[in-house]
């Protein structure tokens, strides 16, 4: 790779970009304005970098100069000297540069949409989705990003059937899409006389969030709007009017539930936020796999069906499958301390891409 000549293209890229979003055609659409926003705002850290990487060679070729030309010995073992500092840290910018080189996925930057929901192992695992949301509320918080629960249904002995939460922050979605897929839990449910070890598990979609400026059309006759009284679980906190709504989309068949406001007005508005999210996964999920066979690859699939990860509390181990990466801390785990598990996601992404890169040459 010519690492100067990237440099220069991904600079040159981002000043035309700044330049665009002065005009006045791009002014006056919101929609090219925000995605050429998310576009420019992905580059930043690519054009920091190549700044600093140019700025690099220019001291070393000045320098190299002066070690040549200056008949003062003392400043010979200057340039010297900066001649090798320079040239020992060339190599280690120009690997960062060739992550930051690997193609963004501008909804990375995007909020993003929870959605945890049990799925074998009866109560036990809607007693682990539960789990499973605090752990993510722990995680969220700690980031300082900003969550709503959407809706939830709640379990007939605790945690949740289903549930869905809003995130909102920069990069949120970027951070957490390699969350999809299936988590399963080994541990003795407390209902367990015979102290048994028992297997559940529960599912994880996380969604890039949809907002005003795309083009995801719901026409009123592909939608089905049904209303209902809700209900906590066991019957609890029934409402005397039908607030609760339920969205079908019917060429999709794609269903959001939508229950937790007094307000039908309210819950409509968060189910059909829900449904466009859906919606709009779908369209990435399509778009991917189409474009690229290296989406067929585990890290990076977003396979729902996947079993990706396994909390085993006997061993007080966390296990991520895609990257064989086991962590004897449980307890931190379960309490949002999972950094490390998302970093070597990442990293195994870039992996996968920057091997894709090379074999396109």
């Amino acid at each position: 790779m010519d690492y100067k000549q990237q440099a220069q293209k991904v600079i040159e890229r981002s000043e035309e970009l700044e330049s665009q979003l002065q005009r006045p055609d791009i002014l006056s659409d919101m929609k090219r304005m925000t995605e050429m926003g998310r576009t420019h705002k992905g580059l930043a850290e690519s054009v920091a970098k190549a700044k600093e990487y140019l700025a690099i060679l220019a001291d070393q070729q000045e320098w190299e100069k002066a070690a040549v030309d200056s008949s003062d010995p003392e400043m010979q073992q200057l340039a010297f000297t900066e001649v090798g500092r320079l040239r020992e840290r060339v190599p280690v910018i120009e690997n960062e540069l060739r992550i930051l080189f690997i193609p963004k996925d501008p909804n990375d930057l995007r909020a993003a949409i929870l959605e945890i929901r049990a799925g074998t192992g009866g109560d036990e695992a809607s007693i682990f989705a539960g789990d499973l949301y605090r752990m993510y509320k722990y995680y969220i918080d700690s980031r300082g990003w900003k969550s709503t629960l959407l809706s939830e249904s709640e379990g007939t002995v605790g945690g949740f059937k289903e549930v869905f939460l809003e995130v909102l922050g920069e990069g949120v979605y970027g951070t957490l899409k390699y969350e999809s897929g299936v988590h399963r839990v080994q541990r003795v449910p407390a209902t367990e006389a015979q102290g048994r070890v028992h297997t559940s598990a529960a599912s994880v979609v996380v969604m890039p969030l949809a907002d005003e400026m795309d083009e995801i059309e719901i026409k009123d006759a592909d939608l089905r709007v049904d209303t209902f009284r809700a209900g906590g679980a066991g019957g609890q906190h029934i409402n005397k009017t039908d607030s609760a709504v339920r969205l079908t989309h019917l060429p999709s068949g794609l269903v959001v539930t939508c229950q937790d406001e007094r307000s039908q007005i309210k819950n409509r508005a968060k189910a059909m936020n829900v449904l466009k999210s859906r919606l709009l996964d779908k369209q990435i999920s399509e778009r991917e796999a189409a474009e690229s066979a290296a989406r067929k690859s585990q890290v990076g699939t977003g396979d729902r069906s996947a079993k990706i990860r396994t909390y085993n509390f006997p061993q007080g181990r966390c296990t991520d499958h895609r990257i064989n990466l086991t962590l004897y801390k449980l307890d931190a785990v379960m309490k949002g301390d999972i950094q490390e598990l998302i970093d070597g996601l990442v990293m195994e992404a870039n992996a996968e891409k920057l091997r894709e890169l090379e074999k396109q040459g």
